[in-house]
């Protein structure tokens, strides 16, 4: 079983029988986060860029499980140098796993470590999993660039943001949803901060509108991929 759980801002937690894989895990310092850590299985984390509100725990969760820390190169080796395990990709890097693959890709957004060094380009991250592809947009504004993921790799599901001030508003997402051609869109960047605030009912019906299936998750809730 595949299943998809939102933890809160841009924080999922994507699991099977094989994997545990954690992406920009940003729940402790996150008031609105919901993820119960004991009781979770961690094999992979994902961070897309440097910035806090992604990086979260992405360092102590690599440390206490033993779990490699997948980002840009720049990234990665800031991980390492706080005592994490990672794994350097860039743009276009596909990385294999036994349960199946992830797929760097571009975002348009800036990156910094929490220091504010140079934390290379931020990234939105494809996996593929149990024959599901799932796009990750990170944090970014609308770039054609999704057009070429909706054209090449087709995702099932988009997950975007959609707060506006730091990212894409709603009717940017909207195009990025018709750009990527997925039959499934869950917003994400939302609501953590007064700036970021989003009406995400009315995202639900323009995206239904246009036939594809929009699912506004609260943080901690789990749904079933098929």
């Amino acid at each position: 079983m595949l299943a998809l759980q939102y933890i809160g801002h841009s924080a999922f937690y994507i699991s099977n029988s094989q994997a545990g894989i954690l992406i920009d895990p940003f729940i402790s310092g996150n008031p609105k986060s919901v993820f119960d850590i004991n009781s979770a299985k961690i094999t992979d984390i994902f961070v897309t860029h440097g910035h806090s509100d992604h990086l979260g725990d992405a360092i102590p969760f690599s440390k206490e499980f033993n779990a490699s820390v997948f980002a840009v190169f720049e990234l990665a080796n800031y991980c390492m140098s706080k005592g994490a395990k990672a794994h350097g990709v860039n743009m276009g890097g596909k990385i294999k796993f036994p349960w199946g693959s992830a797929r760097f890709l571009p975002a348009f957004h800036s990156s910094s470590t929490p220091e504010g060094g140079y934390a290379g380009m931020p990234a939105a991250i494809l996996f593929e999993i149990d024959g599901v592809k799932i796009y990750h947009a990170g944090d970014t504004c609308l770039n054609c660039e999704m057009k070429t993921a909706g054209e090449i790799y087709k995702p099932d599901i988009a997950l975007l943001p959609v707060g506006s001030n730091y990212t894409m508003d709603i009717d940017e997402a909207i195009t990025a949803a018709k750009w990527l051609e997925a039959k499934h869109v869950i917003p994400m960047h939302y609501d953590t901060f007064d700036l970021i605030k989003a009406d995400t009912n009315d995202f639900k019906t323009k995206i239904e509108m246009l036939g594809k299936k929009c699912t506004i998750m609260r943080p901690g809730e789990t749904i079933t991929i098929k």
